[in-house]
């Protein structure tokens, strides 16, 4: 798929169907994460995997917002390192980029990030100079999305060319 396909038919999704993702997908998600960059190139991100159902489960019951996660394939948890002032950009650059890479292959997913963070430190033994960021859930959409059409806001209710209010040249 197109890079620029890719990322206009991207839809979230959180109701998955069973079908399991391939190990080499999943392995390319991760990649697409490594691959991204960071603000001073720092690289402090971490990933945790969690495929196995129990600790599914369990990322579920720690969420605030994310019970659908029980349902996912697998799921990514973000992890920043808050002594950047920009962590959280870098959280949301990886993120994409997992998406799209998931989307490529036919995989859909969903994030959230509210979590009570210390339970969720203590179940997947994260270090304390790490936050979850954001974590995301992935796995094969249930609906088949064919026509893929996002409801946006027109380009020149958004963008603005040299001064906030002066309509953008759509060429």
């Amino acid at each position: 798929m197109d890079a620029f396909e890719c990322l206009a038919t991207k839809l979230d999704i959180r109701d998955f169907s069973q079908i399991e993702v391939p190990g080499d997908i999943k392995l390319k998600v991760l990649e697409a994460a490594r691959l991204t960059g960071t603000g001073l190139n720092t690289q402090h991100w971490r990933f945790i995997l969690v495929e196995n159902k129990e600790n599914l489960k369990i990322l579920a019951n720690d969420s605030l917002s994310g019970k659908w996660i029980e349902k996912s394939n697998f799921a990514i948890i973000v992890l920043t390192n808050p002594k950047y002032n920009f962590h959280l950009i870098d959280a949301g650059r990886v993120l994409q980029n997992m998406q799209l890479a998931a989307w490529n292959y036919g995989i859909g997913s969903g994030l959230y990030t509210k979590v009570d963070d210390s339970k969720l430190k203590e179940d997947f033994k994260i270090p304390s100079e790490l936050n979850p960021s954001v974590i995301l859930g992935f796995g094969y959409p249930i609906k088949n999305f064919k026509s893929n059409k996002k409801d946006r806001l027109a380009i020149d209710k958004l963008a603005y060319q040299e001064r906030y209010g002066e309509r953008v040249n759509t060429y």
